[in-house]
């Protein structure tokens, strides 16, 4: 059965007609949100705690900034922008003593409504937004009248309009210009997690840093190795983007295709795909949430002395060496805005 893909026909952005929405969070996924739909003609505040650095910022942006509880108090939807675990503390101390019967509870992830660390009330409506894309791929795309597709998902509906809703916020942020799926909370965070953990983000890196060292322990220069194992990816990365895996090894030499067929299997082998099921039942179980919030409750100690064990890794001062003979590689120093790209 072919998946549905909604279309800007499909959504009605008139739901938030008389409404208010509510943006708890002015970070990547936040800022984008509320400029699109400020931008869409829906009338949007912002809620930030008291000391929070981005209540200049969103002011500077046209918004009425308010504290997290007022926002609620006002928003009819009110999307939790917010990092996965600061959202049961802002729960229970700001949303939660506010939420009335009728309001609508949105989310961009569906981690804390999947893994049961926030659990809403049941006369609320609870759904999903989530553009495949950070805040400001979102933002950009919206700006140059184009859109990211997007993930939709009603996890409670006592209204009976969980779904138009969940479609004309997709609509007042660009989604539907692009398509939008529909999902659950489940299937969006059990993948998301497991596509993050075993390819996007932990396997590529890992992969690239085993690489570097394999070259570098066999005497070769840590230059050469970063071009090969690092630099190049994007190269292979953009044509799988823009034309598929196929598309890719149409691109490349014989040579290259050959070595991708036949020896590619032989490293991410049967025992690779083995320890990627370990780590979808970890997910699917609730144990790497588990450890993932206790992680957070004892002060990230160890995610921090691994974060910066990585820093210190002899890639990345080969990196900045040859990406400062780049001039056309954008240079930003992420560090500094690390929230700002995080879901």
């Amino acid at each position: 059965m072919a998946v549905k893909i909604y279309t800007d026909k499909d959504a009605d952005l008139s739901v938030f007609k008389g409404k208010t929405v509510a943006v708890l969070g002015f970070g990547s996924q936040g800022h984008a949100h509320a400029l699109n739909l400020k931008e869409s003609g829906v009338k949007v505040i912002v809620g930030l705690y008291p000391g929070s650095k981005s209540r200049k910022t969103a002011a500077e942006r046209g918004f009425e900034v308010v504290d997290t509880a007022e926002a609620v108090r006002r928003g009819d939807v009110i999307f939790v922008a917010l990092p996965d675990t600061k959202q049961p503390a802002a729960y229970v101390k700001d949303i939660e003593p506010n939420l009335k019967k009728g309001k609508t509870l949105l989310f961009s992830h569906g981690f804390s409504i999947h893994y049961h660390t926030i659990t809403p009330p049941a006369d609320v409506d609870v759904i999903l937004v989530a553009p495949k894309g950070p805040g400001h791929i979102v933002r950009r795309q919206y700006t140059e009248g184009k859109g990211v597709p997007t993930l939709i998902a009603v996890h409670q509906n006592p209204s009976k309009k969980a779904k138009k809703i969940a479609l004309a916020w997709a609509k007042g942020i660009g989604g539907t210009r692009a398509g939008v799926l529909e999902t659950s909370f489940k299937e969006e965070t059990e993948t998301d997690l497991f596509g993050e953990q075993a390819v996007l983000c932990g396997g590529t890196s890992a992969l690239v840093m085993a690489g570097f060292e394999t070259l570098v322990e066999a005497g070769y220069s840590p230059e050469m190795a970063y071009f090969e194992c690092l630099h190049e990816l994007k190269l292979i990365v953009d044509l799988m983007n823009e034309a598929g895996i196929a598309g890719m090894r149409f691109s490349i030499s014989e040579t290259a295709k050959w070595g991708d067929v036949t020896i590619g299997p032989k490293i991410v082998d049967a025992g690779t795909k083995k320890r990627m099921k370990a780590v979808l039942k970890d997910i699917q179980s609730g144990k790497f949430a588990k450890g993932w919030v206790k992680e957070y409750e004892g002060g990230y100690k160890q995610y921090n002395a691994l974060l910066a064990a990585g820093e210190k890794h002899a890639i990345e001062k080969t990196g900045a060496k040859l990406r400062s003979l780049m001039p056309w590689i954008a240079k930003r120093d992420l560090k500094g805005t690390q929230a700002s790209y995080s879901k």
